[in-house]
C-alpha cells in the first residue's frame, strides 16, 4: 500500500504538467481560431452603391463603419468585385441608354478607368468569373464580357429578348442565366461542345496517300458553340438566383407577384408559387440553400420562403421598400438595400429580425463582397 501511495506521489508532478500543457494547447488553438475568423472578417469588405450620391461605399462588415466613399457614374445600379478583391466594377445603366462600366481600385480606394461598352448599351447585371466581367447589355438585348487585362469587351451573345437585365454566371463560365424582364423569359445560355457535321458522300474524295505533293488535310474538329434555351415565365420577372447546388433557378415577377422555379437540368418550369409579392425586385438563396429571400420596392416587407416546402416562413418589415440583397458567406446575416429609406438593413438569419442599419448614402441598391487574397 505504501509503495502505491509513493508511486502516485511520484507521478503527481507529471500529471499536473500534462494537464497544464493540454489546457495551454487548448487556449492556443482557440486563440488561433478566433484570429483566423477575425482575419477573414478583416479581409472582407461590403460594397454598397448609392444611386442618389453616385458613390460606392466601402464598409467594414463587423463595425458597419463606412471606410471610404468613391465617386462613380450618374446612374449606378450593380457592383461586383474581382476574385482577388482588388478591383470593383460598377454598371452605369441609364435605363438601357448609357454605356459605361466604372473600374474602381479597392486598394487605393479611388477610381481607375471608365470602360466605354459601346456598341453594347445599357450595362446592368454583373458577374465575375474566369478573370472576366460578364454583364447584360439591356439596350442591346445581349450578354457580353469585359477583360480587365486587355481592357476590351471580347465576347457577346444576343438573347433576342426584351430587357435582358440580371445575370448569373457559373464559376467555370460555361453556363449563363439571365432574366428578360419585359419579355417574361429566362435565358439559359450554355457553352456546348459540338461534334463536326458529317461530310456529304458526294463531297468525299478518294483517299490519296499523303506526301510532299499531297499534304494530309486536317479532319474536322469539335467546336464550342453557345446555345440558348428560352424559358417562359411572367412578364416583370427580374430578380432571380440559382441554388447553391446549381439545380434550381428561382425568379419572381414584379408584375403579378408569382415565383417561378426552373429545373436547371431539364431547363423547364418545375413549379410556381402564387406569392402575391407585387413590386418584387430581388431574390436570393441563403448559403445553405434552404431558404429564399425576396425584396420588394412596393412595401416595407422582406419575404422569407422555405425552399423545400415552397411555404412563406416570415414577412420582415425593414422599411418602405427594398432592392439589393447580399448574403453573408457564413449564412448568419443578410444585407438589404432599402432604397426609399436611405440605409442598408442588416437581418439576422437565425432570428429573422433587423439588427442594424448602415448609412451608405442616398438610395442604396447594388451590394457585393470584396475579399482580398
Amino acid at each position: 500500500m505504501m509503495n502505491t501511495i509513493m508511486l502516485v506521489h511520484s507521478f503527481s508532478p507529471l500529471l499536473k504538467f500534462t494537464r497544464s500543457f493540454f489546457i495551454k494547447m487548448i487556449i492556443v488553438l482557440f486563440s488561433a481560431l478566433l484570429f483566423a475568423i477575425d482575419s477573414s472578417a478583416q479581409q472582407r469588405t461590403l460594397l454598397a452603391l448609392s444611386k442618389t450620391d453616385h458613390t460606392l461605399a466601402i464598409v467594414d462588415p463587423v463595425t458597419f463603419k463606412v471606410m471610404a466613399r468613391i465617386p462613380v457614374g450618374t446612374d449606378p445600379h450593380e457592383v461586383i468585385a474581382s476574385s482577388d478583391g482588388k478591383m470593383a466594377f460598377v454598371s452605369i445603366y441609364g435605363g438601357g441608354s448609357l454605356h459605361e462600366i466604372n473600374v474602381i481600385d479597392l486598394v487605393a480606394q479611388k477610381p481607375l478607368i471608365n470602360v466605354d461598352t459601346r456598341p453594347f448599351m445599357g450595362p446592368h447585371g454583373l458577374a465575375f468569373a474566369k478573370d472576366k466581367v460578364w454583364f447584360t447589355a439591356e439596350g442591346s438585348k445581349c450578354v457580353a464580357s469585359y477583360n480587365p487585362v486587355t481592357n476590351k469587351t471580347d465576347w457577346c451573345i444576343g438573347t433576342g429578348q426584351d430587357r435582358t437585365h440580371m445575370i448569373y454566371v457559373t464559376p467555370d463560365a460555361k453556363r449563363i442565366y439571365t432574366t428578360n424582364v419585359n419579355a417574361g423569359t429566362v435565358s439559359i445560355i450554355v457553352d456546348t461542345l459540338m461534334s463536326p457535321p458529317p461530310m456529304p458522300s458526294r463531297m468525299r474524295r478518294p483517299a490519296i496517300p499523303a506526301g510532299p505533293d499531297f499534304p494530309r488535310q486536317p479532319s474536322p474538329q469539335p467546336r464550342n458553340e453557345w446555345r440558348q434555351t428560352v424559358v417562359s415565365v411572367s412578364k416583370g420577372s427580374e430578380g432571380f438566383d440559382v441554388s447553391p447546388d446549381g439545380k434550381q433557378l428561382w425568379t419572381v415577377s414584379a408584375k403579378d407577384g408569382y415565383v417561378w422555379i426552373i429545373d436547371a437540368t431539364t431547363k423547364k418550369v418545375s413549379a410556381k408559387i402564387d406569392a402575391k409579392i407585387l413590386g418584387a425586385n430581388r431574390l436570393s438563396f441563403t448559403p445553405d440553400g434552404k431558404r429564399v429571400l425576396i425584396s420588394t420596392l412596393r412595401n416595407g416587407n422582406l419575404y422569407v420562403f422555405d425552399v423545400h416546402t415552397h411555404k412563406l416562413l416570415k414577412r420582415i418589415n425593414i422599411g418602405h421598400g427594398a432592392a439589393g440583397i447580399l448574403m453573408d458567406p457564413d449564412g448568419t446575416r443578410a444585407f438589404i438595400g432599402c432604397t426609399p429609406d436611405d440605409y442598408v438593413a442588416v437581418v439576422d438569419l437565425k432570428t429573422l429580425e433587423v439588427t442594424n442599419k448602415i448609412n451608405v448614402g442616398g438610395g442604396p441598391d447594388g451590394l457585393a463582397w470584396a475579399e482580398k487574397k
